[in-house]
């Protein structure tokens, strides 16, 4: 049987550093077929080169159904060779509503003074209805559920492949992470549909589960190489985390416990939206590492407990008074001794037209006021002297965030939190964009806070981040917590296998 699609020795170079090499694997006619692997696996490059975004290196091939298709692809070319795509993002525009969603590349393709918006609003509700898919042709895309607008983003991919003339190759990147369970399903019995007329579909995706129940095969790509393809009617989970962490893990024991620190704060019943009812506490001096897969949930508590986003429920215990975490606010929370590093350090953090002298020393502005008036020869001392303890280069706070670098610039930032002494500290991929070099001195001050009995929270998806910084680190699935690792097991590849859903025994 002619491959659907086949890929051979394709490789991507950046900058010295393959982000693929020599990948190759074949998708069937009417086939599933998983792509799985870790963050920086490949993953992504490939499907930018199959979209015709990156190059590949030289010696790449690829055929389309027994047809040789010239790499690099030409830019917008994929349409017309048979390939849409449908990305983590969907896609689609808010504004718009389904029907110019779904007609949109056939709308501006035609060579038309006029739109027979009549014959439009037909060609949208049959393409729906082909589907069994009951969502109204005039509804905005913002006014549809989560659920909904995936399968208006498939179906519009897989009416491109029919204009195209070929059965065609859907590829989905992470369509599932922010979706409830019912609308999970629904994905999966259009998926069905969709392959049975004859189109095939790459899933990719992060959970194991998912990919063992809606493919035929699955390959693994591991530090840009093939790791190998198994088929998943036969495969198991164990098998699959093996491929994607690289060796079987062999379980250990805990190291003997030295005692809980006193608690620093005590997080009960934390619910919003994805989280269902979160329990944990954080000891004084602890740094508590939290993690999963995209859409857990994980990546809500540190927002949520600082109140930049609302929580439905929960409280949050400090020094002895219970918080209730719905009218949780950031001014409330900084009155705490809360603070919270977001991730997002341009838009979020920090301030990056402002000098690094106000970035660090807004929370703490009101001492440099004199009689209504601000020292701020005082505040650029204050902050020079912070720029020297956290090590930021150039130490010259006078200059603007924007002019630092990313490391750097992070260090600015940490400095602002760490000056007020907080009692709890929420660092959300804390190193993300950070050197090497700048992420060692990121740690000494977070340890070195914790040292003053400084309580951390670090939400992160980096693995050896986690295992490096972390005394304790707890998973996330589907909104709650499912495991708690520590001691011998608190490392990079048992971290991975609990996130996949392994076998690491759950504390």
């Amino acid at each position: 049987m002619t491959a659907a699609l086949s890929l051979r020795n394709l490789s991507k170079t950046f900058g010295g550093a393959k982000a693929l090499d020599g990948v190759a694997f074949e998708v069937a006619p009417g086939e599933v077929h998983g792509l799985l692997g870790h963050n920086g696996s490949g993953k992504s490059t490939l499907v930018k080169v199959l979209a015709g975004v990156h190059d590949p290196d030289p010696g790449a091939h690829l055929t389309l159904n027994g047809r040789d298709v010239p790499m690099p692809m030409p830019a917008g070319e994929f349409r017309a060779l048979g390939l849409s795509f449908v990305h983590q993002n969907l896609g689609l525009v808010p504004s718009l509503s389904v029907l110019e969603n779904l007609r949109v590349a056939d709308i501006t393709a035609m060579n038309r003074v006029h739109i027979n918006w009549g014959a439009e609003r037909a060609a949208a509700a049959e393409a729906l209805q082909r589907f069994g898919i009951a969502i109204d042709p005039a509804a905005r895309i913002a006014d549809l559920s989560l659920g909904d607008r995936a399968l208006v983003a498939i179906v519009r991919a897989f009416e491109e492949l029919r204009h195209s003339g070929t059965a065609g190759i859907i590829v989905l990147d992470e369509p599932t992470p922010f979706l409830p369970r019912a609308s999970v399903d629904r994905l999966f019995a259009l998926i069905r549909d969709v392959v049975a007329r004859g189109a095939s579909v790459i899933f990719i995706s992060h959970d194991i589960d998912e990919i063992l129940e809606i493919t035929h095969r699955a390959t693994v790509l591991r530090d840009g190489r093939v790791a190998g393809t198994v088929d998943t009617s036969r495969a198991t989970r164990e098998q699959i985390i093996d491929l994607i962490v690289g060796h079987a893990l062999v379980k250990t024991g805990r190291n003997a416990s030295t005692g809980a620190p006193a608690a620093a704060a005590v997080v009960r019943a934390l619910r919003d939206h994805r989280l269902t009812g979160a329990d944990f506490t954080i000891g004084k001096g602890e740094v508590l590492g939290i993690t999963g897969l995209i859409g857990s949930g994980f990546e809500r508590v540190a927002g949520l407990l600082f109140g930049a986003d609302r929580a439905t429920g929960g409280t949050i215990e400090i020094d002895g008074v219970a918080l209730p975490l719905a009218e949780m606010t950031p001014r409330a929370a900084v009155s705490h001794k809360i603070a919270l590093l977001p991730a997002d350090r341009n838009y979020a953090s920090g301030v990056g037209s402002l000098p690094a002298a106000d970035n660090m020393l807004l929370p703490d502005l009101a001492r440099f006021f004199r009689r209504g008036r601000l020292d701020r020869g005082g505040l650029v001392r204050h902050a020079a002297q912070l720029a020297h303890k956290y090590e930021v280069r150039p130490p010259d706070p006078t200059l603007k965030l924007s002019a630092f670098s990313g490391g750097n610039a992070q260090k600015v930032l940490l400095a602002k939190w760490l000056n007020i002494a907080p009692r709890l500290l929420l660092l959300d991929e804390p190193t993300q964009g950070v050197d090497v070099g700048s992420r060692e001195q990121v740690y000494a001050a977070i340890r070195k806070a914790t040292a003053h009995g400084t309580a951390v929270l670090c939400a992160s998806s980096d693995h050896e981040q986690l295992a490096d910084l972390c005394d304790r680190v707890l998973i996330f699935a589907r909104g709650r917590i499912v495991a708690e690792l520590g001691g011998a097991e608190l490392t990079k590849d048992h971290i991975a296998a609990a996130c996949y859903g392994g076998s690491v025994e759950a504390a």
